[in-house]
């Protein structure tokens, strides 16, 4: 199972960008997946997180500013980032839990990471 992730680059504060990570391998389904982000010298932190529900919860500090979705086939996740600061600046990381063929769990899997610098 793999999650490849993209969408990262540079931006301006105030601008906007989209995340996108998609599943692929054996997998029997997806539960959640989400985005995670980590800052030079601060700890992995949630971003946000969608359930197969379609239920969502946020960070604090990006509510009203992103935008997280999963593509019509489910096996896929976006984050659309809006109105972008400095601080948004960190890694950012593809999150699912994934259940694969002949198991009965579902596994956190991460994809590598795409960087995303707000700077003027």
């Amino acid at each position: 199972v793999q999650l490849q992730a993209s969408g990262g680059g540079l931006v301006q504060p105030g601008g906007s960008l989209r995340l996108s990570c998609a599943a692929s391998g054996s997998i029997f389904s997806i539960n959640a997946m989400g985005w995670y982000r980590q800052a030079p010298g601060k700890q992995r932190e949630l971003v946000a997180r969608i359930i197969s529900g379609g239920s969502t919860n946020y960070a604090d500090s990006v509510k009203g500013r992103f935008t997280i979705s999963r593509g019509n086939a489910k096996n896929t996740v976006y984050l659309q980032m809006n109105s972008l600061k400095p601080e948004d600046t960190a890694v950012y990381y593809c999150n699912a839990d994934i259940r694969k063929f002949g198991s009965s769990a579902y596994v956190p899997h991460w994809g590598q990471g795409t960087q995303v610098t707000v700077s003027s």
